[in-house]
């Protein structure tokens, strides 16, 4: 796998420091909002299930867990989620090594892990937001049934009381930074509510880097790479993304560095 110092990312990438986590149980349709909402941001998707399917596949197990074949595969497709959880937190790791924008799916059943991961990067600088895909039981239900990878009833109606039960920490956790999707009866040429969700993430997306741990690794990052002027069409940019905006480092009133001064090749960078 890649890392960032292969890649080069970060300082150039669209929409740095910003994370949105995902939330809403199984059959909910996250991953069709993220598809009709996020589509051509840029924004690096996080989620394990991704690959674990994958994992499933190749193997010839059985994909609806509701089957006596798939009780009988329980401890062998545990080692293929704990392999590719293992996966995703490296994949995970060298996006946020790189500050890059990210979208952590999940189903948001667990409110203390997200809201650990949520401080762990704001701690680093990141500006986190959260996309809640809310449903009623009965159609969250009937699209799990539907899934080809479906769980049992039981498993989806305590996943979604959890998730709901959760709803009202995340709003305080978030604050100003929630996006609410009801997607009880979106159709898939229904424009008008992701519409509405597309401009309320564009908006937050948007939004210029003011965190001062996230400036300063910046200014470091332009100061290794002998950038005297922020990307433009980037939420780094002097204007909120849209402008390039002189950047003054610090140490001088117009700091200058020879241009292809090169980065270290190891180590982790400031945070």
């Amino acid at each position: 796998m890649k890392t960032y110092l292969d890649l080069q990312e970060g300082l150039q990438d669209p929409h740095i420091f910003k994370a949105f986590f995902l939330a809403g149980g199984p059959g909910s349709g996250k991953s069709f909002v993220v598809r009709k909402t996020t589509g051509g941001s840029g924004l690096r998707i996080i989620n394990s299930d991704d690959i674990f399917e994958k994992y499933l596949k190749d193997a010839g197990f059985d994909m609806d867990m509701r089957t006596a074949k798939a009780e009988r595969e329980f401890d062998a497709r545990e080692v293929l989620r704990k392999r590719a959880g293992d996966v995703t937190k490296k994949r995970r790791d060298n996006y946020v090594e790189g500050r890059i924008g990210l979208i952590i799916d999940g189903t948001g059943k667990d409110y203390d892990k997200i809201a650990k991961q949520s401080i762990e990067l704001k701690q680093i600088g990141y500006e986190t937001h959260m996309v809640f895909v809310n449903t009623s039981l009965d159609v969250a239900i009937a699209r799990n049934a539907e899934r080809e990878r479906s769980v049992p009833e039981s498993v989806a109606t305590k996943s979604w009381k959890l998730v709901q039960s959760n709803m009202g920490k995340f709003s305080q956790h978030f604050r100003g930074n929630m996006v609410i999707v009801d997607n009880n009866d979106i159709k898939e040429d229904d424009g008008m509510i992701f519409n509405n969700v597309f401009k309320q993430i564009k908006g937050l997306l948007k939004k210029p880097v003011t965190n001062s741990t996230a400036k300063a690794w910046i200014e470091n990052e332009m100061k290794l790479r002998g950038i005297t002027k922020a990307p433009t069409l980037r939420n780094v940019g002097g204007s909120g993304g849209t402008g390039a905006g002189r950047v003054k480092l610090p140490g001088s009133a117009g700091f200058k560095t020879k241009m292809g001064r090169k980065r270290p090749k190891t180590g982790r960078y400031a945070k």
